[in-house]
């Protein structure tokens, strides 16, 4: 449990530097940590614990676009600061070149040619790439080199 022990440690250090904004952020991110496991009732495994994490950062960039349309800067930037931490416990993010060597491999092992093929691309992608490209973003780039 690598990625939790780290939660843990970084919020012992924040605790300790009296850095009121990053614990909160930790703490937030253990709960849903917590009530995830309780809702399957054992511990997460690594990869459930990013897709956990990459769902809060999810959470927080829809909420900051809602922010930038009511116009609430202020919010905006505290939303940004939570994605920032989050982030850190997440693995490298991938490279626009490197996902897209990624989505290559996975079009040529199914054989995917048409766009009705791209649940069958997306089920094989994400479990690869989990916590290392918005699912958003990886949609758009399969969905393009299908049709086109």
């Amino acid at each position: 449990m690598q990625i939790k022990d780290r939660l843990m440690e970084d919020m012992k250090r924040a605790a300790k530097e009296k850095d009121k904004s990053r614990l909160s952020i930790i703490r937030l991110a253990l709960a849903a940590l917590q009530n995830k496991e309780k809702e399957l009732r054992r511990e997460l495994s690594d990869e459930e614990l990013i897709q956990v994490i990459s769902g809060l950062v999810k959470k927080n960039r829809e909420s900051i676009e809602q922010f930038k349309a009511g116009q609430r800067d202020d919010l905006v930037a505290k939303e940004e600061k939570e994605i920032e931490v989050l982030q850190s416990f997440l693995p490298q993010q991938l490279s626009p070149e490197e996902l897209e060597v990624e989505i290559s491999r996975v079009l040529e092992e199914t054989g995917a040619s048409t766009p009705q093929d791209l649940g069958k691309v997306m089920k094989v992608l994400m479990p690869r790439i989990v916590g290392r490209a918005e699912g958003r973003m990886v949609n758009e780039l399969v969905r393009k080199r299908l049709s086109g």
